[in-house]
Order: C-alpha cells, then structure tokens, then sequence
C-alpha cells in the first residue's frame, strides 16, 4: 500500500492531515528554517489526540547537518524524550565536516532511540555519496530515508530516488520535496512506495486590528497576519489519486 506522509508544523495541522486520510504525521517547528524539533507542548497533545503514527523531527537549529558538542546532546535529549514519551518513529540525521554520515553519533542515536523506527532526514540531500550513505544506513537499521533524490526538488531527482529504490533490501525511500499533486504519478511509477509532502497553504489572521509596519522577523517581507496550515482537501485528493494510480503503476512496476 502507498503511504502519504503529510509534514505538519502544528497540532491542528495534523489533526487535519488526519481526518483528511494522511498515514503518517512528520511533526515540525519552524517552517521558515525546513523544520525543527517541535516543542514539548506540541509534542504532548500530538501523542494525546492524533492517532495516526507521528514522527517527530530532532533538529536543534537551521542550517547544515554538522553539529556542535552542545547541538548533539540536545539532540540526543530530544530523542529520549520523544521515546519516552511513546512516540513511534523519530526523524533525525547528522553529516560530519566531509560531508559523510556521522557514524559514530548515529550509532548512539540508534541506541537511544529504542523501539522507534528512525527515519533519517533530508541531511541525505546534502551528503557527498549518496550510494554509501544509503548502505551505511541500511547498516544502522534505519527504517526510512527522506530525500529529494539530492535535488532541489523529488521530481528533478528521480533518477537518483529510482537508484535507491533499486537498491533495496535496506531503508525504504520516502520521495519529499515539492511532492504534489500535479506530479505524484512519476514517483508511482519509479516504484516509490511512500511519499512526503506539505500539501499547504496560507490562511489568514482571524484579527481585525492589524499594526501595520512591525514584523517579528528581520525579513521585511513576511505576512504577520497569515500562516501556514495544511490543506485538508488537498490532502484528501493525493490520497484518492494515489488509491486509484498506485495499483496499476505498481503492477506494471512488479512485471518490468
């Protein structure tokens, strides 16, 4: 069965994702950033009313995928957290300065992580060989790996996601970066049997007075009477399309 993982920077966003017929909640803070560890009253309510699987990320700032002493044992007190906690699946990954796997703290990682299954992030994207990252986390016992096939986006990186595909048995290859529903067929048909996509939107303040000239941020661009939610009909129509393509495009995949 194909499965939709819906990437979600709220509670209600993954409430909605839910009702709408998501399998899988990847749980962020931060969207401007590409996603950071949620707080813990997230957390809490995520575990307490969602009920469909949630994997939260572990990512203790923005930027790259090499981190400090202090960064790591933040990471790793995330993780026991959400393991503590009975979360599922945790999503997480680090890259040393060569741009390899760091090995020796996903080992620890792996350790700390207990019963989740662990999916390993789009750090994927950015490492140097993606052919031995992908058999060194096979090695680990990673349970899925995030990638855009190291492109800006899954559809350009096709080619890269059907040669990890192919190399199964190892982590299963969730497609995510610019997944919609204008392109979901071409994942389909590469065999690709679990998708990550946003499938959001801006929704306005509710707010009547609004102080025009002030910003929270730096960037004089952003809308402070807006923000982003996921789109339960959106959602919705991914998951019918899916039902409809993926058992043709997967019989036609088996016979190739």
């Amino acid at each position: 069965m194909m499965k939709l993982e819906i990437c979600c920077f709220s509670v209600g966003c993954a409430l909605t994702a839910e009702q709408a017929g998501a399998d899988r909640i990847e749980l962020c803070a931060s969207r401007s950033e590409g996603g950071l560890t949620p707080s813990y009253g997230t957390l809490l309510l995520a575990r307490e009313r969602v009920t469909i699987p949630v994997h939260p990320i572990v990512r203790p700032r923005g930027g790259d995928f090499c981190y400090s002493t202090l960064d790591f044992e933040v990471i790793k007190q995330d993780v026991a957290q959400i393991r503590d906690m009975g979360f599922p699946g945790v999503v997480v990954g680090m890259l040393d300065e060569e741009g390899h796997i760091d090995l020796p703290r996903m080992r620890e990682v792996m350790q700390l992580s207990g019963n989740m299954a662990v999916t390993f992030h789009r750090a994927f994207d950015m490492c140097q060989n993606p052919m031995l990252a992908f058999e060194q986390l096979a090695q680990l016992g990673v349970a899925r790996i995030l990638t855009s096939g190291q492109q800006q986006n899954a559809e350009l990186g096709l080619t890269l996601l059907r040669n990890l595909r192919h190399a199964n048995p190892g982590p299963v290859i969730i497609a995510g970066g610019g997944v919609r529903l204008s392109n979901l067929h071409k994942f389909v048909d590469i065999g690709i049997q679990e998708l990550h996509s946003s499938s959001g939107h801006a929704v306005p303040s509710t707010m009547r007075y609004r102080k025009a000239g002030v910003t929270m941020c730096s960037d004089n661009e952003s809308d402070e009477f807006s923000h982003y939610c996921v789109d339960g009909e959106m959602v919705a129509m991914m998951k019918n399309t899916l039902a409809l393509v993926a058992p043709l495009a997967q019989s036609l995949y088996r016979q190739q």
